[in-house]
């Protein structure tokens, strides 16, 4: 069983304490009970406040945790909802909340920020050298704040060193998602989404990957370069103009990229498109032919073949898989 402490914030928004408390608890017993098959629930999840105490939220609605920050010795995973726009007056509210995240660096506890709730995080100090996200209105504060943060705003989801952080208000549904599919597998992950009727998580707000490429390195041409294609990788993709656009010759562009990410320009470049056409077949009703050519393959066969190589599946025994349900 996996110990999950959901954060209740001062001025914070509810839902975003609420969307991970539901889907944590849900993963692995909502759709069994839906099914009619065995449950195993997979996580054990509580709320806390710093002091134990009712949160008072920016909307009229209080929150009551079961325990006090001071009263977890021991969990997994931390959730840090989204703690109001206002990043200064977060701060002071929520300083004891930062001081307790700032006791835990170094332990093996992952910790995932939720929108600007990320920036107490940052505060915290667990984001130094990092790459993170969070809401596209706060970055530039973010940036001026906590220049030592490796801001990505152009992703719903970031991870590093068990690190995780969500991009705006809903993207704690897609963090928490994709926590679920982190410690319980995919096949887990679509199936709590199923049956909270929910999408499966978004990465990339260019490219729905359901796994984020790597990127938590310190090589600035390899990330422009992995930049670059998660916004391009539609279009027809040529490697050595890639190359040239980041200031590299082809061969010293594909050693750096394999060194940086773990593999090659082109398989990764494969891995996105694949990722996306995932995302497709497991929410949306467009045909096989309709999404090798909306993610860059206009040979159908070659998309298929890929597709197998990558999942094991063709995409229609993947649909079968995970698809959306049909009503009946």
């Amino acid at each position: 069983m996996i110990d999950v402490t959901v954060i209740l914030l001062e001025g914070g928004l509810p839902s975003t304490s609420m969307a991970p408390l539901e889907i944590f608890a849900c993963a692995g017993s909502l759709w069994g009970l839906l099914m009619g098959k065995p449950t195993a629930p997979r996580f054990r999840v509580r709320t806390a406040t710093i002091d134990g105490r009712k949160s008072r939220n920016a909307v009229p609605v209080t929150l009551e945790p079961t325990v006090s920050l001071a009263d977890v010795r021991r969990t997994d995973l931390v959730v840090v909802p989204t703690a109001g726009m206002d990043l200064e007056a977060a701060r002071t509210r929520n300083a004891g909340v930062i001081e307790w995240l700032a006791r835990r660096r170094g332990q093996k506890t992952a910790v995932a920020g939720v929108c600007t709730g990320v920036s107490l995080l940052a505060a915290a100090g667990l984001l130094d050298g990092r790459p993170a996200t969070t809401h596209w209105g706060v970055v530039d504060r973010c940036r001026a704040m906590y220049p030592n943060v490796r801001w990505s705003p152009e992703r719903f989801v970031t991870e590093a060193d068990n690190v995780f952080c969500g991009g705006g208000l809903y993207a704690s549904i897609d963090l928490s998602l994709y926590l679920v599919e982190r410690y319980c597998g995919h096949e887990l992950a679509v199936q709590t989404a199923k049956s909270l009727l929910l999408e499966t998580p978004r990465i990339w707000q260019s490219a729905y990957a359901a796994q984020p490429p790597r990127s938590a390195h310190d090589d600035e041409q390899i990330q422009r370069a992995q930049k670059w294609l998660v916004s391009h990788f539609r279009e027809a993709v040529e490697l050595d103009e890639l190359a040239a656009k980041v200031g590299m010759s082809p061969r010293n562009f594909a050693r750096r990229f394999k060194a940086a990410t773990g593999e090659g320009p082109l398989g990764y470049l494969h891995r996105l498109r694949i990722d996306t056409a995932r995302h497709y077949l497991e929410s949306a009703r467009r045909s096989v032919q309709e999404i090798s050519q909306a993610i860059g393959y206009e040979d159908v066969a070659f998309f298929r073949q890929l597709f197998r190589r990558h999942t094991g599946s063709s995409p229609r025994e993947y649909r079968a898989r995970f698809g959306p349900l049909r009503a009946a």
